[in-house]
């Protein structure tokens, strides 16, 4: 048999002939090598996106803990630079880092004090029957409007202000009306309370809390409301938030005349009327240096008379437990007779406490050493307005010492007065011998002239004063320490005292702000006498993370 030898061409095309069962082995070895290396491919461009994605998701989530820590060093080295780069105009940069706060807040992104480094307890105050837990504040002018209190809050102060509010919306000074001064970390502001009303500012304060009511499960109604009100809900109704307070800054309108009295008690009722009910403090300024005429209300018969009306005005808020009222003074009457005007027309009035100070219509003179000023800057000093920075603290601190003395000394001149038989308005506590000379010049009281004088101003002051059992304070010891050699009480007629002592009386709360930067200072102006230190300029330039960076340094000074 012959055989038969094929050429190549014709053995190709018979195999292509070929179905594919029948195809030679080393087809499908070739097939399999191929699948095995796009296999490997696949997987290994799987494992790569993997890791691309964990990267990433790790990447976006520490970057979201870190940038809304506010402990990063980026709200403060980079935050606030590009945003004084971007705004060359100071009011500007404060809309733009409000608005952003507000955006921020509402997804859920914004800057938080992580950690609760308050739980610890090391920094609690004891502030108008709370426990605040830290003795640190927002002033006003952060917050105008009311727009970001709850972002204010998570940044960590125990309390934030808000404010000023006017009766009704007014624009305030004409532009430009805010001077930075970089090389101080000094501003200069003659804003004018631009304000949008009360009414305005009360409609925010209670959608704010409505919406509070309804994440707690209480509804959005008036019910709810009222829940959230009267304490019901574990709050303060003004801050919404456990250990912290919100005050409500309250003035005037610029075309209400400072010497109609009524017409200004009026414009400051207003505004309790509409914004205490949400308020936890309500504080009423008399102090701002750019509205003309308003600085004439701190003296003593003007401010005893408008704090009285305010005074009233609280008494009638729809609400279980009333806020508490502070009166805001400017650093700039600071004489003798100012302070004990003041004092005298707290004590009188029945409020709770000052707010020492405000922004000062001074000038630092000579710059403090150590800071270089530039020639524009320095121009910048002839601007009107207020003047908040650094260099203010040593004035603040000293202020603060005074007040702090001269209110607990207010209750026992009040009460000589009383006995005395003088008027009640006197221009401000006695100092040194003034007392007894002034006593020596006064025929000696009868026995009933005495009680009726002790038992009217008991009477009259005790709205201002509490039973406190156990608790001492520098008033208390000023009044229960007088006896028979004091010089009112020195008359045979005292042999038989009152009947019914005197309470002890409630010691009037001072907050201070005006140039702290540091948790240094803020040690100070406690052991100065305040309860609580409020900033402002600092957090303008130290950025988001002012407070917490303060809380820290207050943890390490001993």
């Amino acid at each position: 048999m012959r055989a038969v030898i094929l050429r190549p061409s014709v053995v190709r095309s018979r195999l292509c002939l070929r179905p594919p069962h029948i195809l030679p082995r080393y087809t499908s070895t070739a097939s399999t090598v191929s699948e095995a290396t796009t296999n490997g491919r696949s997987l290994l461009t799987r494992t790569k996106n993997l890791v691309l994605g964990t990267s990433i998701a790790l990447a976006l989530s520490f970057g979201y803990l870190y940038i809304t820590d506010t402990r990063a060093s980026i709200h403060q080295w980079f935050v606030v630079p590009v945003l004084r780069l971007a705004y060359p105009d100071g009011e500007d940069a404060h809309h733009a880092g409000t608005a952003a706060l507000k955006t921020l807040h509402s997804f859920g992104i914004h800057p938080r004090e992580r950690g609760s480094p308050d739980a610890a307890g090391d920094l609690e105050v004891d502030v108008l029957g709370h426990r605040l837990s830290n003795p640190i504040g927002t002033s006003a002018g952060i917050d105008k409007g009311a727009e970001v209190p709850t972002p204010l809050f998570a940044l960590g102060p125990g309390i934030v202000e808000v404010g000023g509010v006017t009766p009704l919306p007014q624009a305030g000074n004409p532009r430009p009306r805010v001077f930075r001064m970089p090389s101080q970390n000094a501003l200069i502001n003659r804003y004018g309370f631009n304000s949008e009303g009360a009414e305005v500012v009360a409609m925010r304060l209670r959608q704010r809390l409505r919406e509070f009511a309804y994440h707690k499960g209480l509804g959005i109604n008036e019910e709810a409301e009222r829940i959230v009100l009267d304490g019901e809900a574990g709050v303060p109704p003004g801050s919404l938030v456990p250990g912290r307070l919100l005050a409500v800054q309250i003035t005037k309108n610029k075309d209400t005349p400072e010497q109609d009295s009524e017409a200004v008690s009026r414009d400051y009722a207003f505004c309790v009327k509409h914004l205490a009910k949400y308020a936890d403090i309500i504080v009423v300024n008399v102090s701002s240096p750019n509205t003309p005429g308003l600085r004439s209300l701190q003296n003593v018969e003007p401010l005893t008379h408008l704090l009285t009306s305010v005074v009233q005005a609280v008494k009638q808020v729809d609400r279980k437990t009333k806020p508490a009222i502070m009166v805001k003074v400017s650093p700039d009457e600071d004489s003798e007779e100012q302070v004990s005007g003041i004092c005298e027309a707290v004590w009188s009035s029945g409020v709770d406490g000052v707010i020492v100070g405000n922004t000062t219509k001074r000038r630092p003179n000579p710059i403090p050493k150590g800071f270089v000023m530039p020639e524009k800057e320095a121009s910048l000093l002839l601007e009107q307005g207020g003047y908040s920075g650094p260099q203010m603290f040593d004035r603040t601190r000293a202020l603060v010492r005074r007040y702090r003395k001269t209110l607990d000394d207010g209750p026992k001149q009040l009460l000589l007065s009383a006995v005395s038989g003088q008027d009640k308005q006197i221009p401000g506590p006695p100092v040194g011998d003034s007392v007894e000379s002034s006593i020596k010049e006064k025929p000696e009281p009868t026995k009933k002239q005495i009680e009726d004088a002790l038992s009217s101003a008991t009477s009259t002051l005790r709205s201002d004063w509490t039973e406190t059992p156990g608790e001492s304070t520098p008033q208390s010891s000023n009044i229960d320490n007088m006896s028979v050699s004091d010089p009112l009480l020195s008359h045979s007629s005292l042999s038989n005292p009152p009947p019914t002592p005197l309470p002890s009386p409630q010691r009037k709360v001072l907050f201070a702000t005006g140039g702290i930067t540091n948790g240094r200072q803020a040690r100070e102006i406690l052991d100065a006498g305040a309860s609580v230190a409020m900033v402002y300029t600092a957090l303008i330039y130290g950025g988001v993370g002012t407070i917490s960076r303060i809380k820290e340094e207050m943890r390490e000074v001993v």
